[in-house]
């Protein structure tokens, strides 16, 4: 193909804007009710970890659902599959609050969100790859996973704030109609595909996904990265599930638990802008993943012991910038080592190892806590060693070879 057919267009940010309005309404979904534990059980009459439940119930259907996504993502392309997800995410969004004062209907309509999730979520590195040459990539997912946080801070900061003012079920109509107004932008103004590649031949051919899925599995590197999902995103999910019950023990106050949260992603967001940028401008993923989990396990452990406000607050800033920023470094990098592995399938296991490893430590948080005073410091202590481990994994990584030039070796 000749060197001036590879065009890049500026419609690229407009699709990666629409992309990122549906993946914000969802995870706006998922995190709804973790800053409200408590007012939230006292209104549906049930028990904290029923409340949990709500938010552990996307991680349980993205187990069932991840990779029959990636294959439609893979097979179809991303257009079909995130709007697949953005009308599920705005029918269940709207009935959950159309029937908001009932907990089983409420259940039920974040099941049906949870199932539109892995649609979307999956779809974050095919859309980068689709508009985006190889030296934007990391920023491109960068900007995908941005929107993730962008959800879970507005749910972390403004349910609380219009839960006190409103109640829980305007809450949650209004969330309803905004996941309509997103996935309505996006079913009518999202492109599959630029009118010409944004590669080299070669870049965009991707092998069959059940093939690619079978030749990813035998890799060194990406076994090491899933792992190093498995407990960072694990640590995330059931922070942030948990964010309530944490900080009550100390004291703390539901809008200083929205707060504390809000921060945390706050962070994330800012990280999500400088870290995978620096990782495009250096053509480095390794030495960022590994800075990523070393800053983020101090972070972590402010977490677990601080009682005062403002060193929560810096903690909780700290864990956000460096365990958030990696996750799209880490999504671009597996898929880079993977290639030909289709960007759907690779991008799909590292999230379905952080909703497997969410689920346990929900559980396990929930289940370890002191009966007597509600702490879950102990868990959190438990937490932080699984960093450490997957930091001392994460210097075992290889670069992407698609970066260096070199022949990618994934011998054991």
């Amino acid at each position: 193909m000749p060197k001036e057919s590879l065009k890049v267009y500026p419609y690229r940010w407009v699709v990666l804007a629409l992309f990122m309005g549906v993946i914000a309404v969802n995870q706006l979904a998922w995190i709804t009710f973790a800053p409200i534990t408590v007012v939230a059980a006292e209104y549906y009459r049930v028990t904290d970890l029923s409340i949990g439940l709500l938010s552990m119930s996307f991680m349980l259907v993205y187990i069932f659902v991840s990779i029959p996504a990636s294959w439609m993502i893979d097979t179809y392309g991303f257009k079909p599959a995130v709007s697949l997800g953005a009308v599920l995410t705005a029918i269940f969004g709207l009935t959950r609050g159309l029937s908001g004062e009932n907990y089983t209907l409420v259940l039920i309509s974040q099941i049906g969100i949870a199932v539109g999730q892995p649609f979307i979520l999956n779809a974050l590195t095919k859309v980068a790859a689709r508009w985006y040459p190889i030296q934007e990539r990391a920023t491109a997912s960068g900007l995908g996973t941005l929107a993730m946080y962008i959800g879970i801070v507005l749910g972390m900061m403004l349910t609380p704030f219009l839960v006190l003012r409103l109640d829980i079920n305007s809450m949650l109509l209004i969330y309803g109609v905004a996941a309509i107004i997103a996935g309505g932008l996006f079913l009518i103004f999202a492109r599959e595909r630029p009118p010409t590649p944004s590669s080299p031949p070669g870049m965009e051919d991707r092998s069959l996904v059940f093939d690619g899925l079978k030749n990813m599995l035998r890799m060194r590197n990406f076994i090491i990265l899933m792992v190093i999902f498995f407990i960072g995103l694990g640590v995330f999910n059931s922070v942030t599930t948990w964010i309530e019950d944490i900080l009550r023990p100390r004291g703390f106050s539901i809008l200083q638990a929205g707060v504390i949260g809000g921060v945390m992603v706050i962070g994330g967001i800012l990280g999500a802008l400088v870290l995978p940028a620096l990782s495009d401008r250096f053509r480095k993923r390794v030495p960022f993943i590994i800075l990523a989990l070393a800053a983020a396990t101090l972070g972590l452990v402010g977490i677990a012991f601080a009682v005062n406000y403002t060193l929560l607050l810096l903690s909780a800033f700290i864990l956000g910038f460096f365990l958030l920023s990696a996750g799209p470094i880490g999504f671009q990098y597996g898929a880079e080592i993977t290639f030909p592995a289709p960007e759907g399938t690779s991008n799909g296991m590292l999230l379905l190892m952080g909703q497997i490893s969410g689920i346990i430590f929900i559980l396990g948080m929930d289940s370890f806590k002191n009966p007597d005073t509600g702490s879950m410091t102990a868990s959190l202590l438990v937490l932080s060693g699984l960093m450490v481990i997957g930091l001392i994994l994460s210097t075992l990584l290889k670069e992407s070879a698609i970066l260096t030039g070199e022949e990618q070796n994934e011998d054991w």
